[in-house]
């Protein structure tokens, strides 16, 4: 479905979505930046598509830590969305300063790596003001209750917490193991069922719209999708499901 080993020539021209190559990022991770920065440079000619949007390309080359929102973009993406926003945006900002990185390192990384090859970039996450609206009218109060409870618990209670999901010591330079991960996003999918759908599954299913687009619309080039480790076994799954048809 995917190849493992970058190359610079795609493997297949009859089903030319063999040539989607997906890396699983950490957005902090000194890891996933030189892994990023590793597999574009062998490439002599691809497509580079990274989870990102306009708007978070732009704050990321303009240098801005995160994707800005004032109290009158509430009016166009809900109280829910926008408090997420903030929260997530200080949360990040804090674990990205313990392991001296920016946010989103690995695709600012992706990005720089494809200019200076002078790969074609390729925006494939769905607009940040979409999935933050989407937020606010999806995630229920028993959400809402369920994340100030856990919230009170990760403060509290950190080790516990991490032993639950097997997690001993947490390197932030490196992206976790995919156990680790695949646990993780079992137990969005349960808690909080729809902080799943508007995070992860939509968000999954609109990337490989458009990587699979991508790919029809030039199946003599590979594409190197950098994605959040989070999303990767999902769009895995889709692409195979997608793939079918070209056998």
């Amino acid at each position: 479905m995917t190849t493992n080993t970058p190359k610079s020539e795609p493997s297949s021209k009859e089903n030319p979505l063999k040539n989607i190559q997906l890396i699983g990022t950490s957005h902090i991770a000194e890891e996933s930046v030189n892994k990023v920065k590793t597999t574009i440079k062998k490439y002599d000619e691809a497509i580079v598509a990274v989870e990102l949007d306009t708007m978070r390309l732009q704050a990321l080359l303009s240098k801005q830590q995160t994707t800005s929102f004032s109290f009158r973009d509430i009016t166009k993406v809900g109280i829910t969305g926008f408090a997420f926003a903030v929260i997530g945006s200080y949360v990040t900002r804090k674990l990205a300063k313990v392991v001296n990185q920016e946010p989103g390192a690995d695709m600012l990384a992706a990005v720089k790596a494809a200019q200076g090859k002078k790969h074609q970039i390729a925006l494939i996450d769905q607009p940040i003001q979409k999935t933050l609206k989407r937020f606010s009218e999806e995630v229920t109060l028993r959400e809402k209750g369920k994340a100030l409870i856990d919230i009170l618990q990760a403060i509290f209670f950190q080790k516990s917490q991490m032993k639950k999901f097997g997690i001993g010591h947490l390197d932030l330079t490196k992206v976790p193991t995919k156990t680790i991960i695949k646990k993780l996003i079992a137990h969005l999918k349960i808690r909080y069922p729809n902080v799943y759908k508007v995070l992860i599954a939509e968000r999954n299913k609109y990337m490989v719209k458009k990587l699979v687009t991508i790919a029809l619309n030039h199946p003599d080039k590979s594409i190197i999708a950098v994605v959040g480790a989070g999303h990767e076994e999902g769009m895995q799954k889709l692409l195979k499901n997608v793939q079918i048809r070209y056998r």
